[in-house]
């Protein structure tokens, strides 16, 4: 039984895509089969994991504004276990595109409906907006992670994101979970960091995951060597969080090798 996560909020710089590398890393460390998706046009996901966006030839957008087969689209990485449909910076014309066309908001879904089976757990890394890309990406997905940085404007736009999780929820996909509110960026020595996850718990108490992602350099510098936290360097204090992360994630989904 393949979980779709979509990795999504509006705000940038939250960790959408180190969290959707790294734990898509560590799935794959504890041998479970893994598509990474790339829903942005930066492409962040795909170079991440050692692909450059310049010489992909097909990527989603092809899947969902050609009608591309994703088979033929999906790359390997040099990660065991773990595969990308990489993204490329055609995406940006993607939402124009794809305004006029028949349920539009169905694209991902029908372009993933093919090779989803194929893996445990497919994860896509949402674009910073609540465009049409994400409102796909959310609709194609059985649950999302909601990266929450622990700084000063944290809460700012997670209530217009949980709202546009329940119109898709009440419209398009009756079935979405919100696997979890991930905090990320933790500093302990900050007392404005420990106040963060005081709210944040306070707010939404059992969304919350217990990891918590601190800041690491080794989670910064990973991608510009094309791999995740994990493969760079497994003991970093960043690669061992994602790991506990995945864990997580398996527990509750009762999913535990």
């Amino acid at each position: 039984m393949t979980k779709i996560i979509a990795i999504a909020n509006q705000k940038g710089g939250v960790g959408k895509t180190t969290t959707a590398i790294n734990l898509a890393a560590s799935f794959a460390a504890l041998e479970h089969k893994i598509l990474v998706v790339d829903a942005d046009p930066q492409a962040n996901s795909t170079s991440g994991l050692g692909v450059n966006p310049k010489e992909v030839e097909n990527s989603i957008y092809e899947c969902m504004v050609d009608g591309v087969k994703a088979e033929d689209t999906i790359v390997s990485t040099d990660i065991e276990y773990l595969d990308l449909l990489p993204s490329h910076i055609d995406l940006v014309g993607a939402e124009v595109e794809m305004v006029n066309l028949e349920s539009r908001e169905d694209k991902m879904k029908e372009a993933l409906a093919s090779v989803a089976e194929s893996y445990d757990f497919v994860i896509i890394d949402c674009s910073p907006s609540l465009g049409l890309i994400t409102i796909n990406s959310i609709t194609a997905a059985d649950s999302v992670i909601i990266p929450v940085q622990c700084e000063y404007f944290a809460l700012e736009g997670l209530g217009k994101l949980l709202n546009t999780i329940k119109i898709i929820q009440s419209r398009l996909n009756k079935d979405l979970e919100i696997e979890g509110i991930l905090l990320t960026m933790y500093d302990a020595r900050l007392r404005l960091s420990n106040q963060v996850v005081e709210e944040v718990k306070m707010h939404f108490k059992k969304i919350v995951f217990d990891t918590i992602i601190p800041r690491n350099i080794r989670l910064s510098e990973a991608p510009s060597f094309g791999l995740p936290a994990i493969t760079h360097d497994a003991v970093s204090k960043g690669a061992v969080s994602y790991l506990n992360l995945a864990k997580e994630i398996l527990k509750r989904n009762n999913l535990e090798k």
